[in-house]
């Protein structure tokens, strides 16, 4: 799928968050990287096999905003 060089990190590795974006839609909270993933603003991540990472809280954080 990446046409970079170097090319970007496989969905599959450890460090799949540092390949490059093809799209960003703050407004919308996702973003599409060039392996395939998506990334959400609540850090959960769906990978392009339909796999889900579950968003990674930091303990203790709250799920409501002030």
């Amino acid at each position: 799928m990446c046409q970079h060089q170097p090319p970007c990190r496989s969905a599959d590795s450890a460090d799949r968050e540092s390949a490059r974006l093809v799209a960003h839609h703050p407004e919308q909270g996702w973003s599409l990287l060039c392996n395939g993933v998506v990334l959400f603003e609540d850090t959960g991540e769906l990978l392009p096999d339909g796999r889900v990472i579950a968003p990674q809280r930091p303990p203790g954080a709250s799920l409501t905003t002030a």
